[in-house]
């Protein structure tokens, strides 16, 4: 006897922790105007993560995506340069009707995840943050323009390096930044030591923390 399927999510609609114009406040990007799309979802679960109110999808509402393109022309109108999506983790849900409702604004569309997903929609910049218990798939690590690995301890700084070969084994130069782990001094010594004696690598600092802006 079959089971019929239950009733699947649109996927014309995502769940949306919040959505904001501000500041990017960190990678190669930092201190440029940025409309932000933060999605709920996210099954890595980073112990020093930020956002940890963003990792059960069902607790937050789902929005239409004409929606959310409708709140970035708004912030495009407002001076944002281009859309961030992020969250949680944002490739756990299909990207493409987003991108496509996003599309005709004309903005850089670009995209911070942790890779651990399939690629979908299209994106003019992802930031890939490979973690270290959850290694990102080949193909996000061969496609991503920026690189950046948050640094808490020494075997951080190692996967750092790894990744980085890994990407330039699959033909990618991405740009390459350590982020110390914030109010981890730990981390702001062991990156700023690190990015010291290694000129490919920048350093990332979480400025809209310290001007306390989202």
């Amino acid at each position: 006897m079959s089971v019929a399927p239950g009733p699947q999510p649109d996927p014309a609609a995502l769940p949306v922790v919040e959505t904001f114009h501000s500041l990017q406040g960190e990678g190669l990007h930092a201190g440029r105007s940025a409309f932000f799309i933060r999605l709920a979802g996210c099954s890595v679960g980073c112990s020093w993560c930020d956002t940890k109110h963003s990792w059960a999808a069902a607790a937050h509402p789902r929005q239409e995506v004409t929606a959310l393109a409708s709140e970035a022309e708004q912030a495009a109108s407002a001076g944002a340069a281009f859309v961030v999506v992020t969250g949680g983790e944002p490739l756990h849900h299909n990207l493409t009707p987003l991108c496509v409702a996003l599309a005709p604004l004309g903005l850089p569309l670009h995209l911070e995840t942790s890779g651990v997903d399939a690629l979908s929609g299209q994106f003019d910049w992802i930031t890939l943050s490979p973690k270290a218990h959850r290694p990102p798939a080949d193909a996000l690590l061969g496609g991503c323009q920026e690189l950046k690995v948050v640094i808490h301890d020494e075997p951080d700084l190692s996967f750092a390096a790894a990744m980085a070969r890994r990407a330039e084994l699959l033909g990618n130069r991405p740009a390459l930044l350590l982020q110390p782990g914030w109010q981890s001094a730990r981390g702001e010594a062991l990156a700023v030591a690190f990015v010291r004696r290694q000129p490919r690598w920048r350093l990332s600092l979480q400025s809209h923390k310290w001007l306390s802006i989202r």
